[in-house]
C-alpha cells in the first residue's frame, strides 16, 4: 500500500507547494522536486497584454491574450450574446470553425489540441448554449486536453429578470459551471477588464502545467464591448516541470535490476516513445499499453505482448499467469476500469511503480498492492532511469506470447465482417499512410482496439474515461483540420446519426473521412445486455443510407454490401479531397470482443 508525506519544492517565481503518495523503501527514498521546465510557461504578461496606452475593448483584449497564448484554433456555435467576442475573434489571427452542435465543437477541440500540441478554444452563446457543450467539456476534462471555453452571460442590470436565455446565479448552478472544480481547472465570470492582468497570470500558469487544463471564461454581453484600460505591469511565471531526485531514480533502477519486470504504458507516455523503447531493449522488459496507449511502443516489437483491458488480448493475462514479474513499472496510465478491469491477475509479484504527474493516481486502481509512487513526467523519468540501468540486457525474456492476430479471406455474399473491415482498415489506413485513426464508443473501438496494429505513437485516439458517444465522429473534423490531412473515425450508425459534422468538415473543405459500422443496431448495448442476461430490448435502428445523407450535404462517400468491395472502396476515401463517408453494412450477429467488460459489470451487478 502506499503512504503520504511532505515532499520539497524548488522555488521558483511562484511558489507551489503540494504532496504525493509513495510507499518508503528507506528513511530517503522518493523524495521529489520541482526544476522549471521551459515551454508556454516563460510567457511574460507584459506580451501578452494590450499595447501601453492602446483603449481597446476587453473582448479584442481577451482574443489578443488568446493569440499570444499560442491558440490557433477557436470552435463553436454562435449567438447573439457572445457577439463581440464572436467578431474580435473572426477578425484575428485565430481560424474559427463554426460547428453545428456545441458538444461537437468541444470534442473537436479535444481532438485539435492532441493533434496540434496548443490550446484550443471552445465558444458558446449563452444558457443552452453552455449546457450543449459540458458533455464535450467533461470528455476534453477526462482526456487531459487544454482548452478555454468562452461563454457569454447575462449583463448585470438584467439578472434575475428573465431575460432571454439568461446565464446568471438566479437560473443556472454556479457549481462546477462558473466555479473552479470538478469540471474545470479554473472558471471565473470577467465582470470588469481589470480583471484581465489575473485572468492571464491563471491561465498562463494552467496551460504551462503538466497534464491537461480546462478553464472557463464567462464574460457578460456589456463587459465584452467596454473598455480595457488596464496597463500590465511585466511578471515572468516559471509553472514548475515533474521530476524526481537522481537518489529515488537510483532506488527504482535497482528494485527494477533485481528480476525480470514488465512495463505497463499508457497515453500520459506518448511524449516518451523513444526513451520507453530503448529502456525496453535495455532491460529485456516484456511491455503491454492501455487501449489509449496503442503505438506509444510498436506493437510488432518481439517484446510487445498485447493490450490490456476493454478488447485486450489475452496474451496480456497468459504472461501474467506463466510468468508474472517482480514488478510492473506503470508509465503515464490511470489504471482505470478500462485499462485494467481491476484484475487482480495483473498484480506483479512485489510491486507497481506507478510513474504519473498526478498525485492522486498511483495506488488508486489498486489500493490493495504494493505501489511505489512516483510523480514525474514520464519522459524525464525515464531518461534518468536509463542512466542507472546497465547498459546490455539485465535478462532478455525468451518466448514472450504475442497478441492474436486474425486474417479472414473475404467473401462475395452477406454482409461484411467487421474483422474482415478492420484487416482492410490495418492494410490501407494504418500500413498504407500515416493518417490518425480515432475510434467511437462501443462496438468501433472495441474492434479498433482488438485489430488494430500500430508502430507508432498519437496515429489512434480512443476517450475510453468518459467514454461519450457523439467524440469520434466530430472529434475527426478537429484531428484533421489540426493535423492538415486525414483523419479518420470508425464510428457507428447510432453515434453518426446523433452528433456528425459533415457539413461543417464540407463548409471549411476539412479531409475527414468517417467509416460507419451500419448494423441497424446498438450493437453495444445489444450484445452486451444479452450477455447479462437481458433480452428483447429495443435497440433496433432503422437502416439509413449515410452516403445519400453525406451527398446532400456536399460531401463524397460509398457504400460497401459485400467484402470484395472493401478495399476498393477504402483506397477512393483516402484519395478524396473532400469529406467522405464510407457507409459499411455491417454483419450484426459477429460478436465484438467485449466479454472483459461484460464479466466486470456482472460481477458488479452482484456485489453491492
Amino acid at each position: 500500500m502506499s503512504t503520504k508525506f511532505q515532499t520539497p519544492n524548488t522555488k521558483t517565481d511562484i511558489s507551489l507547494k503540494g504532496s504525493i503518495a509513495s510507499s518508503v523503501l528507506s528513511p530517503s527514498s522518493l523524495s521529489l522536486l520541482y526544476p522549471p521546465f521551459a515551454d508556454i510557461s516563460n510567457i511574460c504578461l507584459e506580451n501578452i497584454a494590450p499595447s501601453v496606452g492602446n483603449e481597446v475593448s476587453v473582448a479584442s483584449a481577451v482574443v489578443k491574450m488568446l493569440e499570444k497564448m499560442g491558440v490557433q484554433y477557436a470552435f463553436g456555435v454562435s449567438g447573439g450574446a457572445i457577439a463581440p467576442l464572436w467578431h474580435s475573434l473572426e477578425n484575428s489571427s485565430i481560424q474559427v470553425i463554426h460547428f453545428r452542435h456545441e458538444a461537437g465543437a468541444a470534442f473537436a477541440a479535444t481532438e485539435a489540441h492532441f493533434t496540434s500540441d496548443r490550446p484550443v478554444v471552445v465558444f458558446t452563446t449563452a444558457g443552452p448554449g453552455i449546457t450543449n457543450a459540458i458533455t464535450g467539456l467533461y470528455a476534453a476534462r477526462w482526456d487531459g486536453a487544454k482548452v478555454i471555453f468562452l461563454s457569454p452571460s447575462t449583463s448585470a442590470s438584467q439578472r434575475g429578470m428573465w431575460a432571454f436565455q439568461e446565464t446568471s446565479a438566479y437560473t443556472m448552478p454556479s457549481a462546477d459551471i462558473f466555479t473552479t472544480g470538478k469540471l474545470f481547472h479554473y472558471a471565473t465570470t470577467l465582470e470588469s477588464g481589470e480583471q484581465l492582468p489575473e485572468i492571464a497570470r491563471r491561465l498562463v500558469l494552467g496551460l504551462a502545467r503538466p497534464g491537461g487544463f480546462v478553464a472557463h471564461l464567462s464574460i457578460p454581453t456589456a463587459v465584452q464591448t467596454s473598455t480595457a484600460k488596464t496597463s500590465w505591469s511585466k511578471v515572468n511565471l516559471t509553472a514548475p516541470g515533474v521530476t524526481v531526485s537522481e537518489e529515488t531514480v537510483s532506488e527504482c533502477a535497482e528494485l527494477l535490476s533485481k528480476g525480470k519486470f514488465a512495463i505497463w504504458v499508457g497515453f500520459g507516455a506518448r511524449n516518451a516513445a523513444k526513451e520507453i523503447r530503448q529502456l525496453a531493449e535495455t532491460t529485456g522488459a516484456a511491455v503491454m499499453c492501455s487501449p489509449r496507449g496503442k503505438g506509444i511502443f510498436p506493437e510488432d516489437h518481439p517484446q510487445f505482448i498485447g493490450s490490456t483491458g476493454f478488447a485486450g488480448h489475452k496474451s496480456v493475462l497468459r504472461y501474467m499467469q506463466q510468468s508474472r514479474p517482480l514488478h510492473t513499472l506503470v508509465l503515464g496510465t490511470r489504471l482505470g476500469e478500462l485499462t485494467s478491469f481491476w484484475n487482480p491477475a495483473m498484480i506483479p509479484l512485489q510491486s507497481f511503480l506507478h510513474v504519473d504527474i498526478d498525485p492522486e493516481v498511483p495506488g488508486t486502481a489498486y489500493p490493495t498492492a504494493q505501489t511505489v509512487a512516483i510523480q514525474s513526467d514520464v519522459k524525464l523519468f525515464v531518461r534518468s532511469l536509463l542512466k542507472h540501468l546497465p547498459k546490455s540486457p539485465i535478462e532478455t525474456q525468451q518466448s514472450l506470447p504475442k497478441p492474436e492476430c486474425e486474417i479472414f479471406s473475404s467473401l462475395n455474399t452477406g454482409a461484411v465482417r467487421p474483422e474482415v473491415l478492420m484487416n482492410a482498415i490495418q492494410q490501407v489506413i494504418v500500413d498504407g499512410s500515416d493518417a490518425l485513426i480515432i475510434a467511437e464508443a462501443g462496438n468501433s473501438f472495441a474492434w479498433g482496439n482488438y485489430m488494430l496494429r500500430f508502430a507508432q505513437p498519437e496515429r489512434y485516439r480512443v476517450s475510453t474515461g468518459f467514454g461519450a458517444m457523439g467524440h469520434a465522429v466530430t472529434g475527426v473534423v478537429g484531428a484533421a483540420l489540426a493535423r492538415n490531412g486525414k483523419a479518420v473515425a470508425i464510428v457507428g450508425d447510432g453515434a453518426m446519426l446523433m452528433n456528425s459534422e459533415v457539413s461543417t468538415a464540407v463548409k471549411y473543405k476539412i479531409p475527414a473521412v468517417w467509416i460507419v459500422l451500419n448494423d441497424s443496431c446498438y450493437n453495444m448495448c445489444a450484445q452486451g445486455t444479452t450477455m447479462q442476461g437481458f433480452n428483447n430490448l429495443d435497440i433496433e435502428i432503422p437502416q439509413g443510407d449515410f452516403v445519400k445523407i453525406a451527398q446532400g450535404m456536399g460531401a463524397d462517400g460509398i457504400r460497401i454490401e459485400t467484402e470484395s468491395d472493401i478495399q476498393l472502396a477504402l483506397k477512393k476515401a483516402m484519395l478524396s479531397p473532400v469529406p467522405f463517408v464510407v457507409d459499411v453494412v455491417i454483419d450484426p450477429t459477429r460478436l465484438a470482443p467485449i466479454g472483459s467488460r461484460i464479466e466486470n459489470l456482472i460481477l458488479q451487478n452482484t456485489s453491492v
